[in-house]
């Protein structure tokens, strides 16, 4: 069979086409991966570069350039100049690092400061008002409830917390819900006495 169509007008050349086309199959894919050889990868971002959080802490805004991974009780003691907070086991067992989170008691130590932007964080800072000591604070004092005072913060802060849960009726109902808070002093008794004297004040304020 002849390589040409027999038509004046087509002027068709079966073997230049096959030819023609095998070559613009080969060269599509060869442009096409030299083109993915040039072109950049983007750049990784840098995990620890700093991220602008605001926080807002004992009902002030603090804007803070931060590691995205950062913790609020990091963020509140490497950052914010708060200290109260104690780092005690950094593996949220321990509660020394206890705070109010929308009133609600967290351990700082697993909780990211991004996750507490824009909630109301309140530490053992924030609570004495015009010079005068929050209830538990005082009650705390009152009844020696505390011997080295490391894990007191946490304590006061979790104390309150119990109470606002209700969970303040009954020297059982206190033991159990403060469980979570270790005193390595064993000063219990006392810090029982203590959330008692402190509740009637707090749910009556």
């Amino acid at each position: 069979m002849s390589d040409k169509i027999n038509s004046p007008r087509s002027g068709f050349d079966r073997r230049a086409f096959l030819t023609g086309a095998a070559g613009t199959a080969v060269a599509i894919p060869l442009t096409a991966r030299a083109g993915n050889e040039t072109a950049q990868a983007p750049e990784a971002q840098d995990p620890a570069a700093p991220v602008q959080v605001t926080l807002r802490i004992n009902g002030d805004s603090r804007t803070l350039a931060l590691d995205a991974r950062t913790t609020v009780l990091d963020a509140l003691r490497e950052h914010a100049g708060l200290t109260g907070s104690k780092k005690g086991c950094d593996h949220g067992q321990c509660g020394a690092c206890t705070v109010l989170l929308d009133g609600q008691r967290v351990v700082s130590c697993l909780t990211l400061a991004s996750a507490a932007e824009g909630r109301e964080i309140t530490t053992i800072e924030g609570l004495a008002e015009g010079g005068k000591l929050h209830p538990m604070q005082q009650a705390f004092i009152d009844q020696d409830a505390f011997q080295c005072g490391y894990c007191t913060p946490g304590q006061i802060m979790s104390a309150i917390a119990c109470v606002r849960e209700g969970h303040a009726d009954s020297d059982d109902n206190i033991r159990e819900y403060m469980s979570g808070n270790i005193c390595r002093c064993a000063a219990y008794p006392n810090i029982v006495a203590a959330v008692k004297q402190a509740a009637p004040e707090i749910l009556k304020g």
